[in-house]
């Protein structure tokens, strides 16, 4: 049986992308205030106008070390909720299993911010209901912005956050605030993105064979490229959007791997700028 994991090396690190869980996003709402006619060419919606995306959480072994980037969508969810979304878990522990790992292992993870998408496989609920952090041995890297945010969120992003996804963290002693970029292992650092939320981080591999940045919801998936294709979900687009002038090019220019979280078919893949524009050179 082939290897459903797609994966990259970079010198003596490896990237596995535990690739598995589905979801479907009202379109309108994942591309703001680009019209429909533009991207449904690129996205086409199904009925209720919700887009395929895949949820990625990333595997990376490096120094001895086995790190998580992104936690993915996890499985607590009632069935109204997964009817809403369309969500298909995967199962952390089951990927890592594909990629001969298993949870125990892993030793950090970075939480690029908690929302219920990304932070859902934080945690699992054990048949009492109590509920557990997935990797019992990891620290889980939040930056304090982040964390402050998810437990006072406002009208405009509340349903974003499920306090059962990250509350049990602190509560079991594995939560670790951070502030700002920093090292994680050898060659790995966190990376500022914002827009999204105030304080979004992805991961920024550098290794003498190459270097790979983590775009999480920066540029969710590879239809997200275009300038202006801003997520109506951003709390600061104005941010996004230079982050993405900022970080795109430079990828561009030095041939950097880039990962995305939601795209339903692309994870890995480089980039040129064309006319001033960021697009695939490969995928």
């Amino acid at each position: 049986m082939p290897d459903p994991l797609p994966r990259l090396r970079l010198g003596e690190v490896e990237i596995i992308a535990l690739v598995g869980g589905r979801l479907r996003l009202d379109g309108g709402a994942m591309f703001g205030v680009v019209p429909r006619v533009l991207w449904e060419r690129v996205a086409p919606p199904d009925e209720r106008n919700r887009i395929q995306m895949r949820s990625t959480p990333l595997l990376v072994r490096a120094a001895g070390r086995q790190i998580i980037v992104d936690l993915g969508l996890g499985d607590k969810y009632d069935a109204r909720f997964r009817d809403r979304y369309a969500i298909e878990p995967a199962p952390l522990p089951d990927l890592l299993r594909l990629a001969g790992s298993h949870a125990g292992e892993v030793d950090t993870v970075i939480c690029t911010h908690l929302h219920w998408d990304h932070a859902g496989g934080a945690t699992w609920r054990d048949a009492t209901g109590r509920l557990h952090p997935t990797f019992p041995r990891a620290d889980y890297l939040v930056q304090r912005r982040e964390w402050h945010d998810a437990l006072h969120p406002t009208e405009r992003n509340h349903a974003s956050y499920r306090p059962d996804d990250f509350r049990p963290l602190a509560e079991a002693g594995r939560l670790t605030l951070i502030d700002g970029p920093t090292v994680v292992a050898p060659g790995l650092t966190t990376v500022h993105l914002g827009g999204h939320t105030a304080a979004l981080q992805g991961a920024l591999i550098q290794t003498a064979a190459g270097s790979l940045l983590a775009l999480n919801d920066l540029v969710p998936t590879a239809a997200h490229l275009p300038y202006p294709f801003v997520m109506g979900y951003d709390l600061y687009p104005l941010d996004t959007l230079a982050r993405r002038k900022e970080l795109l090019p430079r990828a561009a220019a030095e041939d950097w791997l880039v990962a995305f979280v939601h795209d339903p078919a692309i994870t890995f893949a480089r980039l040129a700028i064309e006319a001033g524009r960021p697009v695939l050179r490969d995928a």
